[in-house]
Parts: C-alpha cells; sequence; structure tokens
C-alpha cells in the first residue's frame, strides 16, 4: 500500500430496484452476454493474477448473481483458465478480452467491468488486494484499499 489512510466509507451498494440488465462484450464483438444487476460493490482488484490477466495495475470488478447471467453470442469463441484452484477466468479466444471469472462453489461470477458496454449504475467503492499492488503504481483516488479480500456484499 501506498501509506495513506484514507477516510472510513460504507462499503456496500445500493441499486434502484429497476435497475436494467447489464450488458457486455469483448473488444471484437464476438461474445456477448447480459447479467442482472450487481449483488456486491465494485471495486478494484489489485492481486496479482488479475495484473497479470489483464495486463494493467489493477482490473476493476463486479459481482453479479450466476442465475441471473447468460451468454448471449459467442459462447463457442469462449476461452477458460484456471488461474487459482477453482477459480476460472473466460476470455474470447479471438481478441483476449477477459470478461467473466467464477469461482467453482459461489452463486456469484466477477464481471469485468472494462467490458460492460454501458452504465452499470454503481460506482468504484474501494481498492482491494492492495498488499500486491504493482510498487510502480499509486492509489491516487480517495477510496478505502484493504490490503487482503473483498468489500463484503450488503
Amino acid at each position: 500500500m501506498d501509506g495513506r489512510r484514507r477516510p472510513a466509507r460504507a462499503l456496500t451498494v445500493t441499486v434502484p430496484a429497476s435497475a436494467p440488465a447489464i450488458t457486455g462484450s469483448c473488444l471484437c464483438g464476438g461474445v456477448r452476454y447480459e447479467a442482472g444487476p450487481p449483488v456486491g460493490p465494485m471495486g478494484h482488484c489489485h492481486c496479482q493474477t488479475c495484473r497479470k490477466a489483464h495486463g494493467a495495475a489493477f482490473s476493476t470488478t463486479m459481482r453479479v448473481a450466476r442465475e441471473g447471467f447468460r451468454w448471449t453470442c459467442g459462447e463457442d469463441r469462449l476461452g477458460s483458465f484456471e488461474s487459482s484452484p477453482g477459480k476460472r477466468r473466460s476470455f474470447c479466444r479471438n481478441c483476449g478480452s477477459h470478461l467473466v471469472a467464477a469461482w467453482d462453489h459461489e452463486d456469484q461470477l466477477i464481471l469485468r467491468v472494462g467490458c460492460i458496454d454501458g452504465d452499470p449504475g454503481v460506482r468504484p467503492v474501494a481498492h482491494i488486494w492492495t498488499s500486491q499492488k504493482a510498487p510502480w503504481y499509486e492509489i491516487g483516488e480517495d477510496l478505502p484499499c484493504l490490503a487482503e479480500g473483498r468489500p463484503p456484499s450488503p
């Protein structure tokens, strides 16, 4: 972590009851999905596997219910990689966009917010796994930083 303290802030998400479905797609447009509203807070993940999977300082993620998720196009173009025991990351085999991750034992999927097509109606509430952040990246936002784990779901 960068050593600066962030003010305490509630780490919850409030989604309007009439929230529209979330749609997302890969860079080439060959894979598309639809998901229900978020079931947990959005956060910037600094863990080593997210950094390497995305080639970036962090990956912004958000959880949705597995039962409300469906591929609408290009499911046959998907590849997957087990990045941790029991966690699979799904990506487009054509363009490489990382779209979704899922733990085998959880009823939620982790969307990669950069592939969402519109505004999901929520904003990031924290930087997570900052104990593994890239040493060259300085966190500049005024969001709480969690050294390990993720913000609790409501």
